[in-house]
């Protein structure tokens, strides 16, 4: 049945290629052997040429999947004819919707194909890096811009702000990470109190434990934990659904019934995790001096009374407040890079994976440049 899988017949001079049959995958190597006789089955002259083909009819056609579609493309470009631009006639309606799908698609694919891989020098490596880094932090600056507007507006106008999303995200961000943030936190305040320990006692300065256990976590290590945790928890699930959501056309039926995308979407999880940093990083505080109290109560003979003695002396209340004001500023930075990672590039699945494990590295970078960046602001002021 190959040989009547299809022919070019002529329609007023013109060629047309006339399909028939079974057009799918299974049936490839046969489909492909009938394209390449396609010529020698026609009887005009003029047909031979596939590049003055007019029309593609599909009236005997009875099954058509991609594979088979791409098939025909491939081949009607090998001879100088533009699928997309080639009439069909007699096509069912999905037949029609898979071979223009195919065409379109098809096409961008073809053209990077035919684009060579060029090689580049470490000098040339090294551009192209910085270009897209500097593109990278331009598009996060201005989305950053574009949520701060989308927030007052919700600000401004409270019944804008969806707040069954936003409950659910506190729900998500917050209450379902106390756990992972607790136990993390703790075994830290434990190491930490534990390393310090050993050096402190060689000269019987134990209690001087506490000092150093407090100021480190919670200046510094309770807020970059807890932001770490964050951006691989938070922020990957950030750009996982929308860039699925977004994937799944999801966000184009939001926009489509008149709904703002980002008020939807975006400020409702931005909001979420800046609201809940803060009491997430205290929770760490908390857990990280727990951990402290109870190793050097074993092992360096530091009571838990003694403990928390100590530390009402040695804790000066600016210490948790900057730990604090870092929280909120992480959590910005978390969220927005997590919501446009999930909301730009291409939609597929790739894009997704790649985006996701993106968000988490730049989130991790980033919350590290803003610690260097408060660090510097607190020691220049004297803090």
């Amino acid at each position: 049945m190959t040989q009547n899988a299809c022919r070019i017949g002529v329609d007023s001079g013109r060629p047309v290629l006339e399909l028939a049959g079974d057009w799918r995958l299974a049936r490839l190597p046969e489909l492909a052997r009938a394209l390449g006789g396609a010529r020698a089955t026609s009887r005009e002259p003029a047909a031979v040429d596939r590049s003055s083909l007019v029309a593609i009819d599909g009236t005997a056609l009875s099954a058509l999947d991609t594979a088979a579609a791409l098939q025909l493309c491939r081949w009607l470009r090998a001879g100088g004819s533009d699928p997309s631009s080639i009439e069909l006639r007699g096509f069912e309606q999905g037949h029609e919707r898979i071979l223009r799908l195919v065409a379109r698609t098809s096409e961008a694919q073809d053209e990077s194909d035919l684009q060579a891989p060029r090689s580049r020098g470490a000098l040339a490596a090294l551009g192209a890096s910085t270009i897209a880094m500097l593109d990278m932090l331009r598009g996060h600056v201005g989305f950053l811009g574009y949520v701060l507007v989308e927030i007052s507006r919700a600000l401004v106008n409270p019944k804008q702000l969806r707040f069954g999303e936003l409950l659910t995200q506190l729900s998500r961000v917050c209450v379902s990470a106390v756990p992972v943030v607790a136990l993390v936190t703790c075994l830290i305040g434990l190491v930490f109190a534990y390393l310090l320990g050993l050096q402190a006692e060689q000269y019987g300065a134990n209690i001087f434990v506490v000092d150093g256990v407090a100021l480190g976590m919670t200046r510094e290590f309770s807020p970059m934990i807890v932001a770490v945790i964050v951006a691989g928890r938070s922020g990957a699930a950030f750009a996982a659904q929308l860039g699925t959501m977004r994937l799944n056309e999801e966000t184009d039926a939001i926009a489509i019934l008149g709904l703002s995308v980002a008020q939807v979407l975006v400020v409702p999880r931005v909001l979420a995790l800046v609201l809940t940093m803060p009491l997430l990083v205290f929770v760490g505080n908390v857990a990280g001096l727990a951990g402290a109290a109870a190793i050097a109560d074993l092992m360096l003979d530091v009571t838990p009374s003694t403990f928390v003695t100590r530390l009402h002396d040695a804790l000066a209340p600016r210490h948790v407040l900057i730990g604090l004001a870092k929280a909120p500023f992480f959590a910005l930075l978390i969220a927005v890079i997590g919501c446009r990672m999930g909301m730009s590039g291409p939609r597929d699945t790739r894009t997704i994976g790649t985006h996701t494990t993106s968000t988490v590295v730049q989130g991790i970078v980033g919350v590290i440049v803003i610690d260097a960046i408060f660090a510097i602001l607190m020691q220049r002021i004297g803090w």
